[in-house]
């Protein structure tokens, strides 16, 4: 028993070699052919929604769905074989998004019609962002992901004064407007007030009375600027955590004062050296 364990050991790490590491070219070719598998699967889904498609290949459309569902599944057993924490895995992002992967196809023995839910897979082509060595477009979509955290405080107190600022005004064109116009109640009319705030303007409502037509011309030129508003707390957001990226939170132990860069040696206020563990290199010598 003792002498099967290392081998044991050393199949589970090749297998995680494979499946979740991108340094080899085994590994590459993993996720490459991965990710065929997912584009392919979701096409077959799209095309089976055609009734013309459906009629001539859906057997065919079928049977090729179950294949690419147990070689997923597979896959996924693996993945989970693999691991010492594997419910650590499962609760993860990629996690959900594998078992979301296979889940549609056998939803269908109790569901039918579950299987749309197969778009789903096109979410693991995520991995491919580590095949193409392209890790720092996920980091920059993580500081965008910070930039709204932080600013979903603003962004919350912005939509719901710009929600007061449609309710008052849609109520004054229920109270002005004719029912025929199409201001049948309130909630209709802040539908209203929504769709000419954003200058969408669908039509199926339209004021008829010139105070009203008055108000709708305020309401649309109020809309460019408030739209606008979110998109500037964000992007102020955004310049911060660039700021934080590139600057780093330690202090001079000098002056104390912060925002030095990352790869600074010396304190740009006061010159003092920066790394308190290395010792300050000796000014060169004069001549």
């Amino acid at each position: 028993m003792s002498a099967l364990k290392p081998a044991k050991v050393g199949v589970r790490t090749r297998i995680f070699q494979i499946i979740f590491e991108s340094d080899t070219p085994l590994a590459k070719g993993f996720d490459i052919l991965l990710a065929i598998l997912i584009f392919f699967s979701v096409a077959i889904v799209m095309l089976d929604s055609v009734r013309e498609y459906h009629e001539r290949f859906g057997t065919i459309f079928y049977y090729t769905e179950w294949v690419i569902t147990l070689l997923f599944t597979l896959e996924l057993a693996l993945r989970v074989y693999c691991l010492e924490k594997p419910r650590l895995y499962l609760k993860s992002f990629y996690g959900i998004v594998d078992v979301l992967a296979v889940l549609p196809t056998w939803l269908v023995l109790v569901f039918p019609g579950a299987q749309t839910l197969v778009v789903f897979r096109l979410l693991r082509t995520l991995r491919l962002f580590r095949v193409l060595e392209m890790m720092a477009l996920v980091g920059q979509g993580r500081l965008l992901l910070d930039a709204l955290a932080r600013s979903r405080g603003q962004i919350l107190l912005f939509l719901f004064s710009v929600l007061m600022f449609v309710t008052v005004f849609s109520s004054l064109l229920y109270l002005i407007e004719p029912r025929e116009a199409g201001f049948t109640s309130i909630p209709k009319s802040i539908y209203w007030g929504i769709v000419t705030l954003t200058t969408v303007g669908y039509g199926d409502v339209t004021p008829v009375t010139p105070l009203g037509q008055f108000i709708s011309v305020m309401i649309m030129l109020s809309g460019y600027s408030i739209i606008a508003l979110p998109a500037g707390v964000f992007s102020a957001e955004v310049i911060r955590s660039l700021r934080q990226e590139r600057y780093s939170d330690e202090a001079c132990p000098g002056c104390g004062k912060h925002q030095h860069e990352r790869d600074a040696r010396y304190c740009k206020y006061c010159g003092t050296w920066l790394n308190e563990e290395v010792a300050a290199p000796e000014p060169p010598e004069s001549q």
